[in-house]
């Protein structure tokens, strides 16, 4: 029994040393990692240059940690796929353009060739004409779908289904627009109107109609504004949720504490936070050059008109929103320690992304903006989505956005000051539950510093 005892207690202390080995060496190649850190804090001269210099290496070890990771590249292909997707899949579907089949009854004459002409015309269609012995095989021919339309004598139209005015296919706008004209070719000829007079009847001018307001057709603006904010959200959730992920990591896996030995709280936030920052627009530029080489490549019209003016308020609301969003993320991230604590914070994170986004959709699908969504575009909580319709929708001014934008500027900073102070004394307290009272309220000198400055006086 004896034995075993002392067997186990060997054991017990060379794990012991192991361990503690292996602690050292990673510490050590953790300190090596921060040397470039340290020679820049302590390289002396102006403080705010070292200042700035400490962020920019935080913010390039950030940088190379997220193009490294499997994350980055994965959600990269994902997202180039779906752009691919969207482009080509269009392109190899589109059908041959549809030709009517017009079958005729009688006569060909120049007024009714004339006739099927305009109306095809007046639909963007091609036609052909088929000659039917009578009306007996021309309805043969309509029912079994080998003709669209048979014009029998020029005085009927004979097609397979009702033709109403909730019908807005070709077809329907082919035949209702051929009844119409004919309708008028057949009542100049029982009026007796000679051809000179049809001629000059038929190029009689409308009235005039004044506007008092100008047209603006918005469809291509409206278009972009949705490509946008379906951009704008997936990548915001994609990125605030690195941030949120990567504080959490660095704290429970006390990466953190050796940064901290270095680096101050303020400095290893901003360069996490700018690093990050740089990756998003990285992602967002070759995604963009990605979707416009390949629309061009392979013919397609699906960027063809986009609206710049949009497209660069998408961009622009991509680097405010994250501005905002991602100082709230940071410091929730520095609060937790565990994986599942973070998947509880995310969801409540992102309400206010998912609602803004949804009502964002919503609006710009009516085309109409209602005036509470007009106030959602000055909360900075929702103006990233709700800006980006308005400016699809033409319904703002230029001062009306500029003040949008430098509310949420003005809020990112207040917020980042906050989660400075959040991040500062959350970070390197693990173990329980920090009240929210602590991580926000007025600051507190630590217990021990009583202590200290009571030995220093009996000393």
């Amino acid at each position: 029994m004896t034995g075993h005892l002392a067997s186990i207690a060997i054991v017990a202390v060379a794990l012991t040393f192991v361990g503690s080995r292996w602690r050292r060496r990673r510490t050590d190649v953790r300190a090596s990692r921060l040397a470039p850190l340290r020679r820049t804090v302590q390289a002396g001269g102006d403080r705010r240059a070292a200042v700035l210099g400490v962020v920019g290496l935080v913010a390039g070890r950030e940088i190379r940690q997220r193009l490294r990771g499997r994350t980055f590249r994965v959600a990269t292909a994902l997202i180039l796929l779906g752009v691919t997707a969207a482009i080509v899949i269009p392109i190899a579907t589109r059908g041959k353009p549809h030709i009517e089949q017009v079958g005729i009854v009688g006569v060909s004459t120049p007024t009714l060739s004339t006739a099927v002409t305009a109306a095809a015309t007046s639909v963007h269609i091609g036609f052909r004409v088929v000659i039917e012995a009578d009306a007996t095989s021309a309805e043969q021919a309509v029912r079994s779908g080998k003709i669209d339309v048979a014009v029998i004598n020029a005085g009927r139209l004979v097609v397979n289904k009702p033709v109403t005015a909730d019908n807005t296919g070709t077809n329907p706008q082919f035949v209702r627009a051929l009844a119409q004209i004919l309708g008028v070719a057949n009542a100049e000829r029982d009026a007796g109107l000679t051809a000179e007079q049809a001629g000059r009847l038929a190029q009689s001018t409308p009235l005039p109609v004044i506007a008092l307001q100008a047209h603006h057709s918005n469809t291509t603006a409206r278009s972009t504004a949705i490509t946008g904010m379906i951009a704008l959200f997936l990548m915001l959730t994609q990125y605030l949720t690195w941030t949120l992920f990567g504080v959490m990591e660095e704290k429970s896996s006390r990466v953190v504490e050796v940064l901290l030995s270095t680096v101050r709280p303020l400095q290893l936030l901003t360069g996490k936070v700018l690093g990050i920052a740089a990756v998003v627009f990285a992602q967002a530029a070759v995604v963009t050059a990605f979707a416009f080489t390949l629309a061009q490549a392979v013919g397609s019209n699906l960027l063809h008109g986009t609206a710049p003016l949009v497209l660069l308020s998408a961009l622009l609301w991509l680097l405010l929103g994250y501005g905002f969003y991602c100082w709230l993320y940071a410091a929730a991230g520095a609060t937790v320690e565990r994986q599942d604590q973070v998947q509880a914070l995310a969801i409540p994170l992102s309400l206010p992304m998912i609602a803004g986004y949804l009502l964002s959709l919503t609006v710009a699908s009516s085309g109409t903006a209602p005036t509470y969504f007009k106030v959602l575009a000055y909360l900075p909580p929702t103006a990233p989505f709700a800006m980006t319709t308005l400016v699809g929708l033409g319904a703002v001014t230029w001062w009306q956005f500029t003040l949008s934008a430098v509310l949420t500027a003005a809020s990112a900073v207040a917020l980042a000051r906050l989660a400075a102070t959040v991040y500062r004394r959350a970070i390197l307290r693990t173990g329980r539950r920090i009240p929210l009272r602590e991580l926000i309220g007025p600051s507190r000198p630590p217990p021990h510093r009583h202590v200290l400055s009571e030995l220093a006086r009996s000393g």
